[in-house]
């Protein structure tokens, strides 16, 4: 359930269409000194940071069928790199004009004055885009991204380990919990859980109904112990409990990979993206490799969170850009373009992320590895088909997710160390929220 990198997260659907008033922070957007209708029609060169593979090749398509607008791209260490720069080129004045995220923190960068609203030159192409997606850059209504990405999410399991010890994959995460008591005896873990990555909660919570922010009238509502939190609660409680998980950081992230390679955890919940990393450091697994649908909920239907780092990712224009409406047009290319999107979608030249387009299942084969899958390659392709109609669309961020995932890492490493329980976890972050947040003079409800 983890993700496939340093990078701690799975990112989720940002907050869409939300008619809401002084929610964001107790001050406006700051004035950049950019007039949008300065826009000019000659030829202009856009600033674009970002850190996924296959840019590089995306922007030199771009600059070669292109003579108005150039590109010119500057390759981001990673997400957390991409937060502090972009922070002090913002306090600087010379932001980029486009640059790469994920919907986690666009809320947070609208309500700094960071990212401008493109809705005028984009919103006749929504349609182009699946409806989650495209919800993963709006805040209160407004666009300002163009989603690069959609979610699908499932299970991927080795089927040697499962064939050995005759088990079938999970299909709930009772069948879940009880096939990790059967690899336990072996010395095989079911899954992974990284003490800096509590982004497993959040998805469990997520598929079960869970809402740790939403918005009632003028405030924010908090909410870390709902219903649906507590299911996910009780789920990775009990995989804990019975150590099934494996504890491996991805600060080694070569020795994770080499875990899994070698039979030493059996499965992971992931999106498309996840497996070019597999497939760059695996030697001994290829074709050993199959995919399950995510395990449900007992008693319920099929729901899938709203996907991973990649899988939310969004090209955005910062509110500094002096061209928003050619930064903008590029933004649409760059996710619509067969050419480009293809690049993205592969797990050789790009990231192996699903597109964001409403047709997306037609990318699914080349979205997944038949090197890594085998035999099992063509039946994958219904699984990821089949997930995308699952997908969670309803989840909000709040103002402050940054500063309260933070504090979540903290309080997870406890969980994963058996130094406390998930209820504690949960306590603790519902105090710690509301109290943030009203120290940032947000209103806030909880």
């Amino acid at each position: 359930m983890n993700s496939n990198s340093p990078r701690r997260r799975f990112a989720r659907i940002a907050v869409a269409g939300m008619a809401l008033t002084g929610l964001l922070t107790a001050c406006g957007s700051s004035d950049s000194g950019d007039d949008s209708s300065s826009d000019s029609s000659g030829p202009v060169t856009l600033d674009f940071w970002g850190w996924a593979n296959g840019q590089e090749a995306v922007v030199k398509a771009f600059n070669a069928s292109h003579k108005d607008v150039k590109l010119k791209y500057t390759k981001v260490t990673d997400q957390l790199t991409m937060q502090k720069q972009l922070t002090n080129a913002v306090k600087a004045g010379n932001a980029p004009c486009l640059l790469q995220n994920t919907g986690e923190y666009v809320t947070s960068w609208v309500s700094q004055g960071a990212l401008a609203d493109i809705t005028e030159y984009v919103e006749a192409d929504k349609d182009k885009f699946n409806p989650g997606s495209w919800a993963n850059g709006q805040v209160q209504g407004k666009v300002y991204g163009i989603p690069t990405a959609s979610a699908p999410a499932f299970t991927i399991y080795r089927t040697d380990i499962f064939e050995k010890y005759d088990l079938e994959p999970p299909a709930t995460w009772d069948d879940f919990i009880a096939a990790g008591k059967v690899l336990k005896k072996h010395d095989i873990k079911i899954t992974n859980y990284a003490g800096e990555d509590p982004s497993t909660l959040e998805v469990l919570a997520m598929q079960g109904g869970a809402h740790w922010y939403s918005v009632d009238g003028d405030s924010w509502v908090v909410n870390f112990q709902d219903e649906g939190t507590l299911k996910a609660a009780e789920v990775i409680q009990e995989i804990i409990d019975n150590n099934l998980n494996s504890k491996l950081s991805f600060a080694d992230y070569a020795a994770v990979q080499r875990n899994y390679d070698t039979g030493g955890t059996a499965t992971r919940q992931i999106s498309t993206w996840q497996m070019s990393g597999m497939v760059q450091n695996f030697t001994k697994s290829f074709g050993d490799w199959a995919l399950a649908p995510w395990p449900t909920y007992k008693g319920e239907a099929a729901k899938t969170p709203a996907g991973t780092n990649q899988s939310g990712n969004l090209t955005l224009v910062s509110e500094q850009c002096k061209n928003k409406k050619q930064a903008a047009e590029v933004a649409l290319w760059m996710s619509t373009d067969t050419g480009a999107v293809k690049t993205m979608a592969s797990p050789e030249t790009g990231s192996g992320v699903m597109p964001a387009l409403a047709d997306s299942e037609s990318y699914v084969a080349e979205a997944i590895s038949e090197k890594l899958l085998g035999d099992n390659y063509e039946p994958a392709q219904k699984i990821v088909t089949d997930s995308l109609g699952t997908v969670t669309n309803d989840w909000i961020y709040g103002p402050n997710w940054t500063a309260m995932f933070t504090e979540m890492q903290d309080e997870w490493a406890k969980v994963v160390s058996k130094e406390q329980k998930v209820t504690d976890l949960l306590a603790h972050m519902q105090e710690w929220t509301v109290r943030d947040l009203q120290q940032r003079g947000i209103s806030v409800k909880g």
